[in-house]
């Protein structure tokens, strides 16, 4: 798993491409009761380092989850250096995927992919996050639907994480995309379905974005983001 994770870090430092988010994603199954020893580690390791439009996010799955506890998401912008090769000392490195892999009871699945649509929002406020796995028969047609309903129900979204983006290696369950929608907690995003489900402007989103197949959804909560 250092390897690969090792792997990743080249990965979103060669890669190229014009402007374009990506990600790469590994879940797990944490040991019961390592909970603060893992965001301890993440904050020993990332403290003082410097991302260039890039960031790393530990989080805890809490729904939908089938098995896995966490996750670490690598998110960076293609073709451009994630930090600098010297950032971390190899000694910190060693420490921190040492102490990773003692507090991991089974490594589950990794998927990566690109960002075509994302909306920064506030991560202490609205920590919470609802992802839909899902199909997108015409990703430009969704795409479209996706930008005029942020601008129109604008207000609704401010402060939230709200985007979509491809699964293109790894693909769970089959699914091409990804939704991805964050709030204060669980009836946080209820209130705001019940909302969007009565306006006009979702239901010209639903029609226009074309024809999406859902997969399955899941919530996590983040617990550590350096960027």
């Amino acid at each position: 798993m250092k390897k690969i994770l090792l792997l990743v870090a080249i990965f979103a430092t060669t890669l190229l491409s014009a402007q374009t988010g990506g990600y790469w994603v590994q879940e797990f199954k944490a040991k019961m009761n390592t909970g603060n020893d893992l965001t301890e580690a993440f904050d020993k390791i990332f403290k003082d380092s410097k991302f260039n439009k890039g960031a790393i996010v530990l989080s805890e799955l809490t729904t939908g989850s089938q098995g896995m506890t966490h996750r670490i998401a690598w998110q960076f912008t293609i073709g451009t250096d994630m930090m600098e090769k010297d950032a971390i000392s190899p000694d910190k490195w060693d420490a921190f995927f040492s102490k990773l892999t003692n507090y991991v009871e089974v490594w589950g699945p990794s998927y990566s992919g690109r960002l075509l649509g994302f909306q920064m929002g506030d991560h202490v406020k609205n920590a919470t996050v609802h992802i839909w796995d899902v199909k997108i028969k015409d990703p430009t047609k969704f795409k479209a639907a996706h930008d005029v309903l942020l601008k129109e129900l604008k207000d609704d979204f401010t402060g939230r994480d709200v985007g979509f983006g491809t699964y293109d290696i790894g693909r769970p369950n089959g699914a091409t995309h990804w939704m991805y929608l964050s709030g204060k907690d669980g009836e946080d995003h209820l209130k705001l379905y019940d909302k969007l489900e009565k306006s006009a402007e979702f239901w010209k989103y639903i029609k226009d974005r074309g024809e999406v197949i859902d997969v399955k959804d899941f919530e996590l909560k983040y617990l550590k983001i350096k960027q």
